[in-house]
């Protein structure tokens, strides 16, 4: 399993995406909370309720929507 730090323009961390041997992504806040899931299967990008957010991988919106 990968994990990508994602820091804003100013280097602080704001959150990370962990990618699973399959593909699916795991959006994290700073502080390690589930922000969503990206499951490549699918090809969809859910919030932590698994509401559908939209097609694709749109990872990096959630990390700003906190």
């Amino acid at each position: 399993m990968a994990e990508e730090t994602i820091k804003d323009w100013t280097g602080r961390i704001i959150g990370y995406i962990e990618t699973k041997p399959n593909g699916d992504k795991v959006v994290r806040a700073f502080s390690r909370r589930i922000l969503g899931y990206y499951y490549k299967n699918r090809n969809v990008t859910t919030d932590f309720y698994g509401r559908v957010l939209a097609q694709g991988d749109c990872c990096g919106m959630l990390i700003g929507r906190e």
